[in-house]
């Protein structure tokens, strides 16, 4: 588990999650030439449980996505 700060909407805050996730979140973030940052805030419009949780969610999201050939979801689509 690592925690690690990351700007949500201009508001600095800590999210702890598995060293995977934070890679996998890296990886969606590249994949759709946005910043983590930008990707988290994203997540963080569209959530509706706690910001780590939600992070997993897309990332499990993007996974199956990617597993399956399709595109990589926004946030907005799950």
């Amino acid at each position: 588990m690592k925690k690690r700060s990351v700007v949500v909407a201009n508001h600095r805050t800590s999210v702890s999650l598995e060293n995977v996730f934070w890679d996998a979140l890296r990886d969606a973030a590249d994949a759709r030439t946005i910043s983590v940052n930008d990707l988290v805030t994203e997540i963080d419009k569209h959530r509706s449980n706690s910001l780590s949780g939600a992070i997993r969610l897309y990332v499990l999201a993007v996974a199956r996505a990617s597993a399956t050939g399709r595109a990589i979801p926004k946030a907005s689509q799950l």
